[in-house]
């Protein structure tokens, strides 16, 4: 196939489970080499994290996001040593964004590993355990939820910070502002208003102080143009240039996921095939979703790479 058609989108935080990738891992020796790497940057053992859990522990945090950072390079390196195609274009969905950005050749792994172990650090402690919270709304439009958030926060912050499918916007903020909005957005009709058990209201203002952080260290992080056009999280489009691929990385953790607009970009770009590279069938499901003209396919095991290569060699 041409290249044309043909994008690689990578999961972020809420798709890893206990157990991720281990069927890959027993067939394709780059699972556990990528995981081996970050490892050694991290000092200590993710793979045993992914593989063993707890679920609590591997639900941290500060373990997650490298853990599916390693989780979508893992199989994008399978996917190389299997010969398959360059992707025309690549996205990741929040944390998945530094997957993609790899795959591209704009950011070392080794250098990605660090970034988003200091990335999750900084959310972590932006605010005190307690205080912040996230809701899916589903059932109600952009617009409903952004009344919502507008009508609800008070003196709180309340925004809407992932806009994932039609139909489909996760609000964060204060906790007692989302618990207002959940209980707000269903008198308006949602079909359910779901208080999400994360521990780091992501995406919205009370994560300014840490983007400002992050820039610092940003900074200091070499980065390349990448190989292949990037679709950033802030803007559904690739980066001016390096200095905007900084910048774009600082703001990404406190503005909105722009998943919607992305995938339909990817469609205007004359994108028929998508690959989600990495553990779960989120990424899947929500394209089904935004345009079904892209057929994603999920690969998180033996079977499902074995598949995504036949197509794209086919398509």
């Amino acid at each position: 196939m041409t290249t044309a058609t043909f994008a690689m989108l990578f999961p972020g935080q809420g798709s890893q489970s206990v157990g991720m990738l281990a069927d890959l891992a027993a067939a394709q020796p780059e699972v556990h080499s990528t995981f081996a790497e970050a490892s050694e940057v991290l000092g200590r053992d993710l793979w045993a994290v992914a593989a063993e859990g707890p679920a609590e522990d591997l639900d941290r945090t500060e373990n997650t996001q490298p853990a599916m950072l390693a989780a979508g390079v893992a199989v994008w390196r399978c996917w190389q040593a299997r010969g398959g195609p360059m992707p025309a274009a690549v996205a990741g969905h929040s944390l998945g964004e530094y997957s993609a950005l790899v795959c591209a050749g704009a950011l070392e792994f080794a250098d990605a590993v660090g970034l988003v172990a200091e990335r999750a650090r900084l959310m972590q402690s932006a605010v005190p355990a307690g205080t912040g919270a996230m809701a899916a709304i589903l059932g109600l439009d952009d617009d409903q939820v952004r009344a919502v958030c507008a009508d609800q926060a008070g003196d709180d912050v309340l925004e809407p910070v992932n806009f994932n499918a039609p139909g489909q916007v996760v609000i964060a903020g204060h906790k007692a502002a989302v618990e207002r909005g959940a209980a707000a957005a269903t008198a308006a009709g949602a079909k359910r208003a779901v208080v999400l058990a994360v521990s780091v209201p992501s995406h919205c203002a009370l994560m300014q102080d840490s983007a400002a952080q992050l820039a610092e260290r940003l900074a200091h992080t070499p980065l390349r143009e990448p190989g292949v056009p990037v679709l950033h999280n802030v803007s559904a489009a690739p980066a001016g240039d390096v200095a905007a691929l900084r910048t774009l990385l600082a703001q990404q953790i406190h503005s909105p996921v722009r998943w919607v607009e992305t995938i339909r970009a990817l469609a205007a770009m004359g994108i028929t095939t998508a690959v989600e590279a990495g553990p779960g069938k989120v990424l899947t499901g929500l394209g089904k979703r935004i345009d079904k003209t892209i057929k994603t396919l999920p690969v998180s095991d033996p079977a499902g790479l074995d598949h995504a290569l036949e197509v794209t060699a086919d398509a």
